[in-house]
């Protein structure tokens, strides 16, 4: 649903803010001159040029000058005839006939009156204007004028000018105007699909308009009565009701919703409203935007229901609840920069259960962050609070809740202290309070845990003439923690890890090669990269005494070397940019230490610092000396292709433990396909970390994909069919199919939505909009789904 009031942005004023200048042209020192001179009693064979008296202000005015066919003046009255043309600053007025009464200061026009001013184009049959009041009376107004709207994801935009017809239209004052019996479209004028009508309307100029027992019309057939509304002005906001909500779904039933809309300044607005849904309760939403000063955010939005609740064959089940969400971002002076991005979630059941998209419906976190950062001559200080939380299961609602509160860091990147000898200092530090809690086990820390930590880092790199890198890296990192697991439980005994990091990183010579075509200027560039990184970690010991409060504590002792090489394709052509076509790398671990110092836990899930860099699937269950062979391949070869394929290879087991692809592609013109596939095998959790009723699954393998034809506000026919299919449980999550069409006005569209996510959720919803071209839409509005 658009930001607006009752029916969107209907920007009539910018017509009659043509008016306002519409007889400028006769105000004070209008000069006249011949165009043409014409033979006749009433009109002297030479024309001199004449000013026509009139009020004089306190500066000098600007000068308008007049050009017709016939001029002439009798007593007070001045007359102007055949083809007049009158031209004051920006506005340019035209008419068969124009009178000027110097005692009464009244300008009379008639005949094909016609005004343009900027992108504004306004005729008129006849016209009256008052020169000392600001007053005046059109008559049968016919306008055109353009209004630039900013493209969304869900607006329509239309190059055509908005037309607007009104039989009357008086000017009160220089900021107000009454319209009399008005209509207005962006359609064809001669058959417009659409239109709004009004017998009355009050215009406040850069304010807002109002309308009065006003209606929309489809095909000139009322549809929508608007016994009242108001639509914002120029620049300016309005405040007042929204277009109502209404829809239809088989979990929800009738859907019937409205929301008030205030825009009390220029750098704020607030939106409040309420959806009944007849099987379920009330749903609540607010939203509120500001931007208090420049370079600065803040958006908050609510969302909730009151749920009466599902009928199961159980009983009863209540999936109410809410979600809060607020985003601020601000520089501040002396360089810092504040941001906090927050987000408060009552219960994954309620997320699942009420969220438009698939996409939101699946989100399993919650995450929260903010912090007051600066940056400062290759230094960086930081003070950050951050939590994040993920559900474990929806019912029962399970998570695990992770939270460093307060922090704060201050590091340094490389920065050499002796300009003539290679080396390079740095540094991480930090020092705060952590919690973690976990309501599947029980565990659960004191709120403050006190964690401190101080890493200086020296690096030192090293060049063997063009052939060989060498980079050493050093690294002393020392950490203290206000309380350890002892046999499984939390106590508040203190500790520190000290760590001695040693890594080695070889770059032995690239290996390239360059050909084309000099008579087209097409070249193409083949590059490989080898590459070759010894770690040593010592020193962390005790594995499982460290509480998991984030992925700092999933360091371990470790001796491998990481060996593997890049390739690449660059192609460029004539004196354009080169672009990276395909690039595809293959790496692999070899652990000298298959145990990693004893922190390894046979016959589960483990997941380590080195192995999260490695590659994102964990692989470790066992103890091993080789890691998966990791392939990750590129292409891009424009913008009708982009694809990625990921693929681990177990040398140990002879078999792929993890697949991902997501692939992009628009073979021709506005066909497009997305795809997303995911298969990994599933390696086992301990028994005491899982929920209630779990049911361990050894693989998972799901596929997303849409396919269709253009997008939804793209003029003409449009299409797109979905699907998220689970292929390891042989069930469909989601599917979608919308079709539609957009004219050069306004646009049609059906759209048929279905979630099944087992017993929490399986609807049914089907939607219908009608958009309205540079304004906005009419019925259940969703925005469109994404993979990626």
């Amino acid at each position: 649903m658009p930001i607006v009031t009752v029916l969107p942005a209907l920007r009539t004023s910018a017509v009659l803010s043509s008016l306002l200048l519409f007889f400028f042209a006769a105000t004070p020192a209008v000069r006249a001159q011949a165009k043409t001179s014409s033979q006749s009693p009433s009109s002297p064979a030479n024309a001199s040029q004449k000013s026509l008296p009139g009020p004089q202000p306190k500066q000098a005015p600007a000068t308008a000058t007049l050009e017709a066919e016939q001029q002439r003046q009798v007593g007070k009255i001045y007359y102007a005839d055949g083809h007049v043309d009158v031209h004051y600053e920006n506005t340019r007025l035209r008419a068969d006939h124009v009178e000027y009464n110097e005692d009464t200061q009244v300008v009379i026009a008639h005949g094909n009156v016609q005004l343009d001013y900027l992108t504004q184009h306004v005729e008129a049959e006849d016209a009256r204007y008052e020169v000392a009041t600001g007053r005046g009376t059109f008559h049968h107004v016919r306008a055109t004028f353009g209004v630039q709207r900013r493209q969304t994801p869900t607006l329509l935009i239309s190059p055509n000018p908005i037309y607007f017809e009104a039989e009357e239209a008086e000017r009160i004052n220089p900021e107000t105007y009454k319209v009399h019996k008005a209509w207005m479209t962006v359609c064809d004028p001669q058959k417009p699909t659409w239109k709004f009508y009004a017998p009355e309307a009050t215009v406040y100029m850069r304010s807002s308009v109002h309308l009065e027992n006003g209606n929309f019309r489809l095909f000139s057939v009322p549809v929508l009565y608007l016994p009242y509304a108001t639509f914002p002005a120029e620049k300016q906001r309005s405040s007042g009701f929204l277009i109502p909500d209404i829809g239809d779904s088989s979990s929800k039933g009738f859907i019937f919703g409205d929301a008030f809309y205030w825009a009390p300044t220029d750098w704020a607005d607030f939106t409040i409203g309420a959806n009944y849904y007849s099987r379920r309760g009330w749903a609540q939403r607010a939203d509120l935007r500001m931007r208090p000063w420049e370079n600065a955010r803040l958006d908050i939005n609510y969302n909730g229901v009151i749920d009466r609740g599902l009928p199961t064959p159980t009983g009863t089940v209540n999936q109410g609840g809410h979600e809060a969400k607020l985003l601020f971002t601000a520089l501040l002076p002396d360089g810092w920069r504040a941001v906090a991005d927050l987000d408060n979630l009552s219960s994954l059941t309620y997320r699942i259960a009420f969220s438009e998209t698939f996409v939101q419906a699946v989100n399993s976190e919650v995450r929260n962050s903010a912090f007051l950062t600066k940056n400062f001559r290759g230094f960086s200080l930081n003070f950050a609070a951050n939590s994040y939380k993920n559900y474990v299961s929806a019912t029962p609602d399970t998570f695990v809740t992770l939270r460093t509160a307060p922090e704060a860091r201050f590091s340094s990147v490389d920065q050499a202290p002796w300009e003539k000898l290679p080396f390079y200092f740095s540094f991480e530090a930090f020092s705060g309070a952590a919690h973690r809690e976990d309501t599947v086990t029980g565990f659960e820390t004191p709120n403050f845990v006190a964690r401190t930590e101080f890493a200086p880092t020296v690096t030192i790199p090293l060049h063997f003439g063009p052939w060989l890198d060498v980079t050493p890296t050093f690294t002393f990192r020392t950490t203290y923690y206000g309380g350890q697991l002892q046999n499984g439980l939390y106590v508040g005994n203190g500790l520190f890890r000290t760590t001695e990091e040693f890594s080695l990183d070889l770059r032995p010579p690239t290996i390239e090669r360059v050909w084309g075509d000099s008579t087209t200027g097409k070249r193409w560039k083949h590059v490989i990269e080898p590459e070759i990184i010894y770690t040593d970690v010592n020193g962390v010991k005790d594995f499982a005494r460290f509480v998991r409060f984030d992925q700092d504590e999933t360091l371990t002792d470790t001796n491998e070397i990481q060996y593997g090489v890049t390739q690449r394709l660059y192609f460029r052509e004539g004196e354009g940019g080169t672009q990276e076509v395909v690039s595809w790398s293959i790496s692999e671990k070899y652990f000298f230490d298959p145990n990693f110092g004893g922190a390894l836990v046979p016959g589960q899930r483990n997941v380590f610092q080195t192995t999260d860099d490695l590659t994102p699937f964990a692989f470790l269950d066992q103890a091993r000396h080789f890691s998966p062979i990791v392939s990750n391949l590129r292409v891009e070869p424009g913008r009708h292709f982009d694809t990625q394929f990921i693929v681990n290879l177990d040398p140990r087991h002879g078999q792929l433990t993890a697949i991902g692809e997501l692939i992009k592609w628009k073979p021709y013109r506005e066909y497009f396909l997305t795809l997303a596939h995911f298969s990994t095998v599933n390696l086992p959790t301990p028994a005491v970390d899982n929920p209630p009723n779990f049911e361990f699954e050894p693989r998972s393998n799901q596929v997303r994909t849409l396919i269709g034809y253009g997008d939804l506000t793209r003029r003409g026919f449009n299409s797109t069919f979905g699907v998220s299919y689970d292929l390891t449980r042989g069930s469909f999550q989601n599917q979608i199919a919308e079709v539609g069409y957009n004219g050069s006005c306004c646009g049609l569209g059906f759209e048929y939505r279905r979630f099944s996510f087992g017993s929490i959720r399986s609807e049914n919803q089907y939607l219908v909009v009608f958009r309205i071209a540079n304004l906005g839409s009419l019925g259940t509005l969703r925005r469109p789904e994404k993979i990626f």
